[in-house]
């Protein structure tokens, strides 16, 4: 069993940046993981993938300000934000599924959810 635990949110000014800490317990090696950011109102939406062999995956709205990377000795994933946006502002979950990567970007492709962290980019 694998249990997440999401730190690191806060409130940022626009063009600012934030860590985000996904702290898993249990197996995680081999998995595919994942962050996902929901707004209020709005639906859960990845922003950042990564699979067991280290390869990264952006949507077009973080690409290039998102990387997430993993500590694999402390059994860690990351959510490293630049240049922040008042558009990147809601809860982000960290995710967890044992099965490949390939093509997971929906919320119901990932067995393993964190409790979240608020992140709110002001202007």
């Amino acid at each position: 069993q694998v249990q997440l635990v999401e730190s690191g949110g806060g409130s940022v000014q626009a063009g600012g940046s934030l860590r985000l800490s996904c702290a898993a317990s249990g197996k995680t090696a081999g998995y595919c993981m994942a962050w996902f950011r929901q707004a209020p109102g709005k639906e859960r939406d990845m922003v950042a993938r990564r699979d067991a062999l280290g390869r990264t995956e952006y949507p077009d709205s973080t690409k290039g300000r998102f990387t997430i990377p993993k500590d694999s000795a402390k059994n860690t994933l990351f959510l490293e934000m630049n240049n922040l946006k008042p558009e990147d502002s809601g809860m982000y979950y960290c995710a967890a599924d044992a099965r490949v990567c390939y093509q997971r970007e929906r919320p119901s492709d990932y067995n393993y959810w964190g409790q979240g962290t608020q992140v709110t980019v002001s202007q």
